[in-house]
């Protein structure tokens, strides 16, 4: 798909295994372990299509991970994890950017003890550089995070993923994965001890934003579409409308609801009487 002419396959993104088995969230436990080079390395050295590899950065091995994916371009993004500020420095100066569902499969300030300690996303706001996404359907994170998420880290260091399980396009909307449940607008483990995924699509997302979050329609649009081609180093195709690029376009009404769609020049939802 990669090599085909017009495919919007951009390449493979892996938010496992290496992972960190305490938050392992709707991740299958039985194939989470710590990076492991004699495994990677020749998935890497084999399949030029992976473009994003997740791990938890306080893993055995995973800063030699990152140095390693990073070099050969793919970007590196923390995830499912414990980490708190060492490991998160640790992170950005062995090349992981970016962070997986931010606030998601991560804790916040919390205490051991009589002690308190940040967490890995206090840990990551330290880091200006550092970009992340975050999950905007209003459940996997309420509202006031979203907008806080946005005052701190800003419109080009921040934006929004669906992480839609493939239920989201079926029309009987039932899991395809035995150990999920949908219920109140969202995926999760049957036993209900996690979240297991979304069945947002991104209109929702933008809506959310602008009308939950008070975040201005420019700027969630500009984290729905700029911000990630940016971070995914694919701006000089995606993310804005501009001569030469794909037109990958939406039309929204006035209530932001979805009008039509193009798909690469190609009308494939809607309309054109609009």
């Amino acid at each position: 798909l990669m090599r085909e002419p017009g495919s919007p396959v951009l390449g493979l993104h892996l938010e496992g295994h290496y992972l960190n088995p305490a938050m392992a969230g709707g991740q299958m436990p039985e194939y989470i372990k710590d990076p492991d080079p004699k495994e990677y390395i020749p998935i890497v050295e084999r399949w030029q299509c992976i473009k994003r590899w997740d791990a938890a950065p306080e893993l055995p091995g995973s800063m030699q991970f990152g140095k390693y994916i990073t070099a050969k371009g793919i970007l590196a993004s923390v995830a499912h994890t414990q980490a708190e500020y060492e490991d998160i420095l640790s992170a950005w100066e062995s090349g992981y950017s970016h962070a997986t569902h931010f606030y998601n499969a991560m804790p916040g300030f919390h205490k051991r003890r009589e002690y308190k300690y940040e967490g890995t996303v206090e840990s990551i706001y330290l880091i200006d550089d550092m970009t992340v996404e975050v999950v905007a359907d209003g459940i996997h994170v309420p509202a006031t995070i979203l907008r806080l998420v946005y005052k701190v880290k800003g419109v080009e260091r921040a934006c929004v993923i669906t992480d839609a399980l493939a239920c989201a396009c079926a029309e009987d909307a039932e899991a395809f994965d035995p150990r999920v449940i949908i219920e109140d607008g969202v995926c999760k483990l049957s036993d209900r001890s996690a979240l297991a995924g979304s069945i947002a699509t991104m209109d929702r997302l933008i809506r959310t934003l602008v009308q939950k979050a008070d975040i201005p329609l420019d700027d969630a649009v500009r984290m729905a579409s700029e911000t990630p081609a940016k971070i995914m180093g694919v701006y000089d195709r995606k993310g804005s409308l501009a001569k030469g690029k794909d037109a990958d376009i939406i039309i929204l009404d006035g209530d932001l609801n979805l009008r039509a769609v193009w798909a690469q020049g190609k009308l494939v939802e809607g309309t054109n009487t609009l």
